[in-house]
């Protein structure tokens, strides 16, 4: 049991946050009542929600016209109506600071060094939108994205949302079909694509690629080629319609900006699913819902304020980059890095933290155990006194990783464990920094979520395993799914397990502290003998063995029953001899149960993942039983699936 909390925030510090400030000026609104605690304050959130937003909305300033009725139709779910009288422009509220103090700076690898200021940032936003609303773009228009995480695109994004278009983005490295699988759907007016990229030092030309893509999306009546290997022309040329960033923007002077206020649900983005079931849903999601919580995240939840820097690992394809690009409206100094972040080695991030003295350093579980099992040390080889903050999602921080952050990389440092999804651009459970953090756990709900874990007959329970619900409704809830008039698919996602409630998918877990355990996905979850087990309760225990890079867990279906399969990856030099088996399997038994031990364990020298670094337990499922996986194209390395066919220790 954990009797002792990793890391306390100081109380004279933690009375000083944006979370502690907030709970005083919240009090006021609240009747009268006692918010004398975080929990008080997330009760009363909870309870009534319109007050709570509209709190959030004058104490983080946002830039618009709020109108008279702050929440409409309050117990409807999908159905709630938030500032339905209210007037504003996403970009207008991202902009708003001027000055030649930095607002973007970005790394690529170790070829590329820039900076943006915020004169320089508001400069090339206006020369885009000139130059978007000459091409025809606006209100409603969709514009579509293949972007490295580099500024153009955040000027790009910031030029289409003042318009009132509607942005999408995805990452270069997606093949022709995942790239159309997605933009196809939403048929944009616009196409915006790199020259190319860098990944572990190699330059990799996606000319090609892109004629084939500009030839299927008809709509896009240019294809803006943006500089980053110097072969923009070049690559204009041979791609139809295509045009040089430096052309398109050309007959455009640098002035002030101007904003499209619109209604708080206008539709800003639209994100897709990871689509490895099935061709990817087009998640939409509005400016007001998307703006509203992410101040709330970044503020509260973050503490971040005026000048500090945030940094977050991510592609344009995850949502992660659409929360960090946000950072912007708390007037944060926004640290961009595209490429590999073990090129050349695992600490590349750390020397970028180092050198740009970065505030707040987000990741991914993934990256912080590679850290772990290169065995490096950042405490000791960087200077990372300014780093406040560490944040961590895309899959559960396994617990040891809780101890090797603190271990290894800042003993006095607020990390959090966060987690949410593409489905609501943000977090249901994250970091509390007026609270303690516990080994292995999310701290606690975010302020307006009313999450809680029920089981599978709608029951809240504690101290056991269940479904992540949401039982209000809140702000940033998707708009609709694109191609979908009827709402009938927005309403299978989520509502269709429990009527009326939001039901997430995660597999979860209350602790006696408050906090949360996400066990993995409930879809993933495994189940013999009817007994269910979150796939990341096996990936904590085997990946605390430095033999083991990485594990990935399925149900199989043998013998009447389920049977659980473990497929590790290990280290150069290891094999999965008998004696490897029964430590992999000891150590399971011990630091699980019995139950959690794999019937089978198999090596393999890859394991799959999404492009956003998430292993793909269904798709593996699905190739082990002989079935065909929908769309391979949502895959980083789809070539890793014909591992795991006709496997023939998994006949017996």
């Amino acid at each position: 049991m954990n009797d002792t909390p990793l890391w306390k925030p100081d109380p004279a510090k933690a009375e000083a946050t944006p979370m502690a400030r907030f709970r005083k000026t919240a009090a006021e609104k609240a009747a009268g009542e006692e918010l004398g605690d975080y929990h008080a304050l997330h009760a009363w959130s909870v309870r009534d929600p319109a007050a709570f937003w509209n709190a959030v909305w004058d104490h983080c300033g946002v830039v618009g016209e709020k109108g008279d009725r702050i929440l409409e139709s309050a117990e409807a779910m999908p159905g709630a109506a938030f500032f339905p009288d209210a007037q504003l422009n996403f970009a207008e509220n991202l902009l708003k600071r001027k000055g030649d103090e930095d607002a973007l700076v970005f790394r690529g690898e170790d070829k590329v060094k820039r900076r943006l200021s915020w004169d320089d940032l508001r400069g090339l936003v206006s020369r885009l939108q000139q130059a978007m609303r000459d091409a025809g773009i606006g209100k409603g228009d969709p514009v579509a994205a293949m972007m490295p995480n580099m500024p153009e695109t955040i000027a790009a994004m910031l030029a289409a949302s003042s318009l009132g278009a509607i942005w999408s983005s995805c990452s270069p490295d997606f093949g022709e079909g995942g790239v159309l699988d997605r933009f196809g759907q939403i048929e944009p007016k616009l196409l915006i694509s790199c020259d190319g990229y860098w990944y572990n030092g190699k330059k990799i030309e996606v000319a090609d690629k892109l004629a084939k893509i500009a030839e299927k999306l008809p709509t896009a009546g240019k294809v803006v080629i943006v500089p980053y290997l110097d072969q923009a022309e070049e690559v204009a040329k041979r791609v139809p319609r295509g045009v040089a960033l430096d052309d398109f923007v050309a007959s455009f002077e640098a002035k002030e900006p101007t904003f499209e206020r619109l209604p708080f649900n206008h539709p800003l983005y639209v994100l897709f699913s990871s689509g490895t079931t099935g061709i990817p849903k087009c998640i939409v999601h509005g400016a007001g819902g998307t703006l509203l919580q992410h101040l709330k995240e970044h503020r509260l939840h973050c503490s971040i304020t005026p000048g500090e820097k945030l940094f977050y690992f991510t592609t344009c394809g995850w949502m992660m980059w659409n929360w960090l690009v946000s950072g912007l409206a708390c007037d944060a100094t926004l640290l961009l890095y595209d490429g590999s972040p073990f090129y050349p080695d695992g600490n590349t991030l750390f020397d970028y933290a180092a050198e740009e003295k970065m505030t707040v350093f987000g990741t991914s579980a993934k990256f912080i155990d590679a850290v772990r099992k290169a065995g490096l040390t950042p405490a000791t080889s960087h200077d990372l006194s300014a780093l406040r903050m560490m944040t961590s999602t895309g899959s559960p921080l396994a617990p040891e990783n809780f101890d090797f952050v603190y271990e290894a990389i800042k003993q006095d440092m607020h990390l959090a464990s966060i987690s949410g999804g593409t489905d609501i651009v943000s977090c249901f459970v994250l970091g509390i920094p007026t609270e303690p953090v516990w080994r292995g756990e999310i701290q606690g709900p975010g302020l307006g979520m009313a999450v809680d874990v029920w089981d599978e007959d709608g029951q809240p329970v504690t101290g056991a395993k269940g479904e992540l619900v949401c039982t209000k409704p809140f702000p940033s809830m998707p708009v609709m799914f694109w191609g979908d008039p009827d709402g009938i698919k927005y309403q299978s996602a989520y509502f269709d397990r429990f009527p009326g409630v939001w039901c997430h998918g995660d597999f979860a877990e209350w602790t006696e502290h408050g906090g949360i355990i996400i066990h993995g996905r409930s879809d993933a979850t495994l189940n013999p003998g009817g007994v269910r087990i979150g796939t990341a309760e096996i990936y904590n225990q085997v990946e605390k063995l430095p033999e083991i890079l990485e594990a990935l867990a399925i149900g199989q279906t043998y013998d009447d029953d389920v049977r659980i399969v473990l497929f590790v990856r290990l280290a150069e030099g290891v094999d999965l001899d008998a004696d490897m088996i029964a430590r992999i399997k000891r150590q399971i038994r011990e630091g699980a149960s019995p139950r959690h031990v794999p019937q089978k364990i198999v090596q393999v020298a890859d394991i799959p993942r999404t492009k956003s670094g998430k292993i793909t337990e269904l798709a593996v499922r699905d190739i082990v039983h002989g079935r065909d996986v929908k769309n391979i194209e949502a895959l980083a390395n789809p070539e890793a699936l014909d591992l795991y066919r006709d496997i023939e220790a998994l006949r017996e």
